[in-house]
C-alpha cells in the first residue's frame, strides 16, 4: 500500500529509490550493443510495485523495448494504468477466455505448449486480430519447466511462420545455470537451441535467451532481446555475489524502528522457544517488524540490521545482530554495545548499506524471495 503518512510516523516501510532503478536499467544494456529489452515487472515488479516501477522506467525505454509479465492479470493491470508499450505475456494463456482478453489488450503471447498453439489457431479461424500478431515460441533447451521440445518446436514454427495473421514470430528460452560461470549447462542449452533452429530450417530470427545472469556474464547469448529482471532491482543474479559487485544500486530499503528497549540479565533467554541464551547482561531492542511483514522467520541469530539514531543524529550507524526467533510482528536485536541507540530510532533490514543478497544468503534463500514476500501492511514510499 502507498503511504499517506510520513516515514517518521510509520512502523514499517519500504523506500523505493526510482533513480536507482533507472540507473540499474542502464546497466542492463551492454555498451555498443543494439539489443532491445524486455523489462521484467512480473510479481509486482519483484515486490517493488509494478505500476510505479513501469512508469518510472518509461522515459528510459527505446522504441522497441517492452515490459514482461507472467500473468494475464499483470498485463491487463499495466494496460489499465495507461502503459502503452508492448507487453510480453511470458507464461502465455491457459484458457480460450484468457486468449480473447490477451488479444483484445494487444499483448504479445509466449507459446510454450501445443495446446496454446491449437487454441490460437482455432481462435484465428474466427477472424484475424486488428493488429498483426507478435508471437514468441518458447523452446525447452534443458530447463524442463516450460517450453516446446524439438519436435514440437519444429511443428510450431512450420505451422505459424507465414500465417496471415502473424506480424512477427520470435523465439525464447530460459537458462537453468546461467548464474554459475563454471557450469557447462548454458553452452549445452545453446547447442540444443541451435539444433532446433537447424531442424526447423531457420536461418535467422529474433531471439531472447539472456536474463539478468546471462546479461552479466554470457555475452555470446545476448542476441536481439535481453530480459533484465533481478538486476533492475539491485539484486545479484550471480551466485555468491552482491548486486553492488556489478555496479547495481539497491532499489528497496526495508525500514522499521525500535519500539522498546530492555535490560536482560545473563542466563535469561529471549523469544519463542527460549532459543537464545544471554551469555552476558544484555541491552536489547525490540523492532516493530516480523514475518507478518515479510521479514524471513528463518533468519538466524546474528543476522545483521543497521540502526540509525534519530534521537542523536551525530552518532554513527550501528550494525546489530538478531537475537532469538523472528516473531510475527517484531524481532529482537542486540544493543549491548550501542548505548546511544534509543526508542524510535530507524532500523534498516536490507537495502542501502546492507545488501539484500547478504541477508538472503544467511536465510538460505535469494533476494528475489525477500523482495517478493514483503506483505501489504508494509507501506511503500517512492523516492
Amino acid at each position: 500500500m502507498t503511504a499517506t503518512r510520513t516515514a517518521t510516523e510509520l512502523r514499517a516501510w519500504a523506500s523505493i529509490d526510482l533513480q536507482a532503478l533507472q540507473c540499474n536499467l542502464a546497466c542492463a544494456r551492454p555498451p555498443q550493443h543494439p539489443a532491445s529489452l524486455i523489462v521484467i515487472v512480473k510479481a509486482n515488479a519483484y515486490g517493488h510495485g509494478m505500476v510505479p516501477v513501469a512508469r518510472a522506467l518509461q522515459s528510459q525505454l527505446r522504441p522497441r523495448d517492452c515490459f514482461g509479465v507472467a500473468t494475464l492479470e499483470e498485463g491487463l493491470a499495466l494496460r489499465a494504468a495507461g502503459l502503452g508499450q508492448d507487453i510480453v505475456l511470458l507464461e502465455g494463456v491457459v484458457t480460450p477466455a484468457e486468449l480473447d482478453e490477451a488479444l483484445a489488450a494487444n499483448l504479445q503471447l509466449v507459446l510454450h505448449s501445443i495446446y496454446q498453439i491449437d487454441a490460437l489457431l482455432q481462435r484465428l479461424q474466427l477472424g484475424s486480430p486488428v493488429q498483426p500478431l507478435v508471437l514468441w515460441l518458447k523452446a525447452d533447451t534443458g530447463m524442463h519447466r516450460l517450453g516446446l521440445e524439438q519436435e514440437e518446436f519444429v511443428h510450431a514454427w512450420r505451422t505459424l511462420h507465414g500465417h496471415p495473421a502473424l506480424g512477427t514470430l520470435r523465439v525464447m528460452t530460459h537458462f537453468a545455470c546461467a548464474d554459475d560461470p563454471s557450469s557447462p549447462m548454458t553452452e549445452r542449452q545453446m547447442q540444443r537451441l541451435d539444433a532446433m533452429f537447424t531442424a526447423a530450417g531457420i536461418d535467422e530470427c529474433e531471439r531472447s535467451v539472456a536474463a539478468s545472469a546471462a546479461i552479466q556474464q554470457w555475452p555470446s547469448t545476448h542476441f536481439q532481446w535481453l530480459r533484465p529482471g533481478i538486476m533492475l532491482y539491485g539484486g545479484a543474479a550471480i551466485a555468491a555475489e552482491n548486486g553492488e559487485d556489478r555496479g547495481l544500486r539497491p532499489v528497496m530499503t526495508l525500514h522499521s524502528r525500535i519500539m522498546a528497549i530492555k535490560q536482560v540479565e545473563a542466563g535469561e533467554t529471549l523469544g519463542y522457544g527460549a532459543s537464545f541464551l544471554c551469555e552476558r547482561d544484555m541491552r536489547i531492542g525490540i523492532v516493530s517488524i516480523g514475518y507478518g511483514d515479510g521479514y524471513p522467520r528463518r533468519a538466524p541469530a546474528g543476522t545483521p540490521v543497521l540502526v540509525h539514531s534519530r534521537t542523536r543524529p551525530g552518532m554513527a550507524t550501528v550494525r546489530a545482530g538478531l537475537c532469538g526467533r523472528v516473531s510475527m510482528d517484531m524481532l529482537i536485536i542486540d544493543l549491548t554495545d550501542a548505548a546511544h541507540v534509543d526508542i524510535g530510532d530507524d532500523v534498516v533490514l536490507w537495502g542501502e548499506g546492507l545488501p539484500a543478497d547478504e541477508i538472503a544468503r544467511l536465510c538460505g534463500t535469494i533476494a528475489y524471495e525477500l523482495f517478493c514476500q514483503v506483505t501489504p501492511r508494509v507501506h511503500y514510499v517512492y523516492v
